[in-house]
């Protein structure tokens, strides 16, 4: 017995002897043999990185307001496993059916879902319609949620919201092709947003920390912070109340031609600021998901569409001719038909029986093929012809701020007679781009300087503060200042003979027009043209004598292959007439009006027209004051997201000086939306303010040169930087004082 008990104690010594032999090889191996893998992968255990998003640059117009921000957005989620404990699937499948127009078999695939072992999933999205859906529809789900608590006593229903961002284009479809979108992983897809998305997006930030295995931060952590770098916020030269005049006249004609598509381009000649840009059809750029079926919408024609232009491309001939003084108004031709030596067909005009004999300024008020035959190809040649239209640009890209921009071509085959002597009217081998013409008619308009068009006006670094301004680039002189105004006199004419000109749809009274008509027939994919088919044009600038606005307008098939005067013409005169209104152009006499009363008339009524009162706007709908204020061309600013309009500044009825904002105050929340101050007066800046319920801190005296946000005590305050204007509304530096307030081709 004591033998067996000896055997046993050796027996269980043994082992445990072992067992601590192995124990101690293990942790050798481990801690000596080991030690590097388990070090690294000890860090990697406790090693935590913490991303910290930027924050995507905003995309304003050239008056701050803004055309594109990220902004809250709320994701519906659902936890199958809570709801299948509640029981409550087919409530939260019809319910979420009806909330968000998500197929039910969709949603019950989600609601139901489960692992590979059967068990019920916690979270899932509900992806498209529920995904980043707005505050509208995120309080009908809370109430939704709401009602499953009440009805069946619990607290945990399954289903809920999370907070993300978005991008949100605060004006719909206005600009829609200049400013383009991002799809809902923020990913850019066209336009200014992909064009510029590495300045915009900015670059996130790190934060690397150590934690224990529960995820709490060690208290010796060694952290690593990688700052956030926030994206640069865009100003355009867009001016969001011109481009809204564009696009309801665009609208008007689309719907009466009904043609394929109508492109508007609208810009400061004097430095090819583009002021509008449209096409039409367009999209919803919040709404980008419903266009899928047509992506033809998301087209920008103005830069990626080339065609014959007709007509508008006689400008070239017309500024060459008469730079190398070869034009003369006075002196006669034969219309209807020309013979070119080396061609046995005679090319005609739109009229194929002619005018008679009429002069060469006859010949351009009617837009005659012959007449500019005879300049572009006879009298210029067609050598100097070509180079006329390559210092005009059309060879070449204009370099416009855009993605996806082409270059026109103009290649006429050599010693062609019929392809050199047809490119002087625009027909043949010539294709150019909407961009290229609208910098052609500018470089008439502004004394003969070919400049490169640009939508974005600065770029500001919110890290750094530093501001970069476009400036206006010249790329060559074309004519002289003296050609330019000559050949802008004899384009004034076309619009201007109301018996003649083929641009008389477009004249407007009170404002001296240039402008060009162009209806060219379209190919037939066969090597011919189709008379049916027709791209209709508008090509000019106002006021002549001191040109601020020029427009390309062309519609693309209007029905009964309308002409450019007659489809196009008209376009051009409602946006032109609108624009010199707003921008605050005075109207001139008409020259055969000298009359004392119809001058007492127009001094009686522009003196009116200066005189404005505020309209009364509270209570209206958002969108209904704005379209208002838009129609009657008051600048102003909406604030905030809310659908209506709570107050205003200043209240209605009061006068309202030249130029004067409006503000109209649409949400009051713990963190209200402060607009831009700038250029306001401290009365003005101070009164939008209070109705905002913030804190304020004035520096300075004057009008307001800087505003800065910050918190305090859980409040907003918003600082307000003040310097005088000297007579050039330049800023005087003051010293500081602090006060502290709450509160036709071949047809034309």
């Amino acid at each position: 017995m004591v033998k067996r008990i000896k055997l046993r104690t050796l027996f269980i010594g043994g082992c445990i002897t072992l067992f601590f032999l192995v124990l101690i090889g293990r942790v050798f191996w481990i801690q000596v043999l080991d030690r590097d893998f388990w070090q690294a992968y000890a860090a990697e255990k406790r090693a935590h990185t913490s991303v910290i998003k930027a924050e995507r640059g905003t995309i304003e117009d050239r008056n701050g307001k803004v055309l594109a921000s990220d902004v809250p957005a709320y994701t519906v989620v659902v936890n199958p496993e809570v709801i299948a404990e509640r029981g409550i699937g087919e409530e939260v499948i019809t319910g979420l059916h009806e909330l968000l127009g998500k197929p039910e078999n969709e949603l019950k695939a989600l609601v139901e879902a489960k692992d590979d072992k059967g068990k019920y999933l916690k979270n899932r999205e509900i992806r498209n319609e529920g995904w980043k859906i707005d505050q509208e529809l995120r309080d009908k789900v809370d109430e939704f949620i709401q009602k499953l608590r009440d009805e069946h006593d619990i607290l945990e229903t399954g289903v809920g919201v999370i907070t993300e961002q978005k991008r949100y284009y605060p004006q719909q479809t206005l600009a829609a092709h200049i400013l383009g979108y991002t799809d809902r992983d923020g990913n850019a897809v066209m336009g200014l947003e992909k064009y510029f998305d590495k300045q915009l997006k900015g670059t996130d930030g790190k934060l690397l920390y150590q934690s224990d295995g529960k995820g709490i931060k060690l208290p010796d952590s060694q952290d690593t912070y990688q700052p956030v770098v926030n994206g640069s916020n865009f100003k355009l030269t867009i001016d969001s109340t011109i481009q809204y005049y564009i696009e309801q006249a665009m609208q008007k004609a689309y719907d009466e031609y009904k043609p394929k598509s109508i492109t508007v381009i609208a810009a400061d000649p004097n430095t090819m600021e583009i002021l509008g840009m449209a096409n039409m059809p367009t999209f919803n750029p919040n709404e980008f998901w419903n266009y899928a079926s047509d992506p033809g919408v998301f087209y920008n024609h103005a830069i990626k569409s080339r065609f014959e232009p007709g007509s508008t491309f006689k400008i070239v001939a017309l500024a060459g001719a008469v730079e190398e003084n070869l034009f003369d108004p006075d002196k006669t031709f034969m219309s209807g038909s020309i013979r070119i030596k080396g061609y046995s067909k005679p090319l005609y005009d739109q009229n194929r029986s002619g005018y008679g004999e009429i002069t060469f300024l006859e010949g351009v008020k009617r837009s005659s093929n012959v007449a500019f035959v005879k300049l572009g190809y006879e009298m210029l040649g067609p050598d100097r012809l070509l180079q006329y239209v390559d210092d005009f640009g059309f060879n070449n890209v204009t370099g416009i701020d855009l993605p996806g921009e082409i270059s026109g071509r103009v290649n006429p085959t050599p010693h062609n007679a019929s392809e050199n002597a047809t490119i002087a009217y625009g027909h043949g081998k010539v294709e150019v781009t909407p961009i290229q013409q609208l910098t052609a008619i500018s470089a008439i308009a502004n004394g003969g300087k070919l400049m490169v068009p640009h939508v974005v006006k600065e770029v500001t670094d919110p890290n750094t503060g530093k501001t970069t301004v476009t400036q206006p680039q010249v790329v060559r002189q074309v004519i002289s200042e003296e050609s330019a105004k000559e050949t802008g006199s004899y384009l004034e004419q076309v619009v201007a003979d109301l018996d003649h000109g083929t641009g008389r749809h477009a004249y407007i009274e009170g404002y001296r027009v240039a402008g060009k008509t162009g209806t060219a027939i379209k190919p037939d994919g066969k090597g011919g043209y189709d008379r049916d088919k027709v791209l209709s044009s508008f090509l000019g600038y106002a006021p002549v004598n001191n040109p601020k606005i020029a427009v390309y307008i062309v519609i693309d098939e209007p029905a009964d292959a309308t002409g450019g005067g007659a489809a196009a013409g008209p376009v051009f005169k409602e946006i032109v007439s609108q624009s010199l209104e707003y921008m605050g152009v005075p109207k001139v006499a008409d020259d055969n009006a000298e009359d004392d009363e119809k001058k007492t008339s127009a001094t009686a009524t522009k003196t009116a027209a200066a005189i404005r009162t505020a309209p009364d706007l509270t209570d209206k709908t958002a969108a209904a004051a704005r379209e208002m204020l838009l129609k009657q061309g008051y600048n102003f600013e909406t604030v905030g997201q809310g659908t209506s309009v709570i107050s205003q500044y200043p209240e209605a009825g009061s006068m309202l000086s030249s130029g004067q904002k409006i503000f109209l105050i649409t949400q009051q929340s713990d963190k209200p939306v402060i607009p831009d101050l700038s250029g306001q007066s401290l009365r003005d800046a101070l009164e939008v303010l209070n109705l905002l319920k913030v804190g304020i801190t004035v520096e300075g005296e004057g009008y307001v040169t800087e505003q800065k946000e910050e918190i305090k005590n859980g409040k907003t305050v918003v600082t307000l930087s003040l310097a005088p204007l000297n007579e050039y509304g330049e800023d005087i530096p003051v010293p500081p004082a602090v006060d502290e307030t709450e509160g036709e081709t071949a047809a034309e």
